[in-house]
């Protein structure tokens, strides 16, 4: 079995902090996103090989970051994308990419490099050779209007029986969370390309395949982020430190009060301040500042503000003379 993880996004919605990086390589605790997804695959001797899908633009990031791991199976795949305009969409790269790569006649995993998610790939894995079919791994967000922005699924047992991608009136709150498994047979997305189908997520595609074949259900509980906003991204870090904070060992944290969900980078300096569910990045400066839920960049200095809510990029200096 092949894996491709998806790594070609241009998170828009997370700038400036991943104009100049990919979300994928954002910190979460002592790891990155990926690293988590990485390090799951790397494990499962029923994954041969995994392909990260990334653009252009991002190649020599994703590169430099595998070669700089002790990950084995990495290898990466590359769009011709360097702006969000390009993209072919997902499913459309998906077709290139195993096209590209020889994959024809391989059974597939594909997942997300920004998803969080609480189950072991394993247990997934075991599901998907249980049933032979295509296997998705759903989750139930609880939530009507959030079920909105999802593929939404409809189940009997495991068997999927209805999908709708990102539907206006969702009658249940089951959702398709990016991680899908399919036999060989079923890697179909030339076919379905050829349709006139809608190239852009992969949610059209399963919506799609639940019309011609079988299709099963993961379903999970726990928890899941899909990393795209800055809350998100917040929330994923404040479960996967719970409640605790990590101040690297390089930093600075003079006089300065360290809440709950805290992550300080190395060579930052936090002087004269209160810091709660935020992250600073590396050589970032803070001093005689209130933070919370926010994001402080690299190499970037405040001082004398109230932040809650911040998105501060990188480079930037912001101070209140006041």
């Amino acid at each position: 079995m092949q894996a491709v993880v998806l790594a070609g996004g241009y998170a828009t919605r997370l700038w400036p902090v991943t104009r100049n990086r990919p979300k994928m390589l954002l910190p979460i605790g002592e790891t990155t996103v990926i690293d988590r997804v990485l390090a799951e695959l790397e494990a499962d001797d029923r994954i041969e090989d995994v392909y990260v899908s990334t653009n252009e633009r991002f190649a020599e990031d994703f590169l430099d970051h595998i070669e700089g791991t002790d990950f084995e199976k990495p290898t990466l795949s590359v769009e011709e994308t360097v702006e969000e305009d390009e993209k072919f969409g997902v499913v459309g790269a998906l077709a290139q990419l195993v096209d590209r790569e020889g994959l024809a006649g391989d059974d597939l995993l594909v997942v997300a490099g920004d998803n969080l998610i609480s189950f072991d790939v394993s247990e997934f894995l075991d599901t998907f050779a249980e049933k032979d079919a295509p296997t998705l791994a759903a989750y139930d967000v609880g939530s009507r209007e959030r079920a909105k922005a999802y593929g939404l699924i409809n189940v009997d047992g495991e068997h999927v029986v209805d999908f709708q991608e990102k539907p206006a009136d969702p009658d249940s709150t089951l959702v398709s969370i990016a991680c899908y498994a399919f036999p060989a047979a079923d890697v179909r997305f030339e076919e379905y390309l050829a349709d006139d189908n809608n190239p852009d997520e992969p949610g059209w595609f399963i919506e799609w395949l639940v019309d011609h074949s079988d299709v099963y259900a993961f379903t999970f509980d726990d928890a899941w982020f899909d990393i795209g906003t800055p809350e998100s991204y917040l929330d994923a870090i404040g479960w996967a430190l719970d409640g605790e904070s990590v101040v690297a060992d390089s930093a600075t944290v003079e006089n300065t009060e360290i809440g709950e969900n805290v992550h300080v980078l190395p060579g930052a300096e936090i002087v004269d301040s209160t810091v709660e569910d935020s992250i600073v990045f590396a050589d970032a400066t803070v001093r005689d500042c209130e933070l919370r839920n926010s994001i402080i960049d690299r190499e970037t200095h405040v001082e004398n503000l109230d932040l809650a809510g911040a998105l501060i990029g990188a480079h930037t200096e912001i101070t209140n003379g006041g």
